[in-house]
């Protein structure tokens, strides 16, 4: 990897393809130098961990209901037993509402991409074209260098 990078060839790759899936270094440091040429280049971000995602349409496009840890209590009125659900407003459809006027669009970052199954990975090639100004980047693994691929290419391999 060269010492000083500009990441407009990542960026073009990102605005054509919609998704891309990154294979980063493990010692970390170089998904920030790309995160900074992303919102330098009019683009808003967000990081978030496909760890706990869930159903990816509900929590990045819909108001979900979650239910928080009961840690050991249980409630004994009319409730269920679990607790209450309380309703979030989604990720992505809140930034997009509150997007800044002169903003190219929303980048999600998505670590630990690996987890996820094939359909969730096929929804998220396919929210850039449900909503255009929506972009994804999702880390797929490790790397010696900082590569990338479209999104679609990691569902044919699999």
């Amino acid at each position: 990897m060269p010492l000083i990078t500009t990441g407009k060839s990542f960026i073009r790759a990102l605005e054509k393809e919609g998704a891309l899936a990154t294979y980063i270094p493990l010692e970390g440091g170089a998904e920030g130098r790309y995160q900074r040429r992303l919102r330098a280049s009019g683009y808003n971000t967000i990081n978030i961990t496909a760890r706990g995602l869930g159903d990816p349409v509900a929590y990045l496009t819909k108001v979900h209901g979650v239910r928080p840890p009961h840690l050991g209590k249980k409630d004994i009125g009319q409730d269920a037993a679990v607790g209450q659900r309380y309703y979030v407003q989604p990720i992505a459809s809140y930034e997009l509402e509150n997007l800044p006027a002169n903003s190219k669009g929303l980048a999600l970052w998505i670590i630990e991409g690996q987890i996820l199954s094939t359909q969730e990975i096929e929804y998220l090639v396919n929210l850039p074209k449900i909503e255009p100004k929506i972009k994804v980047v999702l880390e797929m693994g490790g790397e010696r260098y900082f590569r990338w691929e479209p999104l679609a290419n990691t569902l044919a391999a699999a």
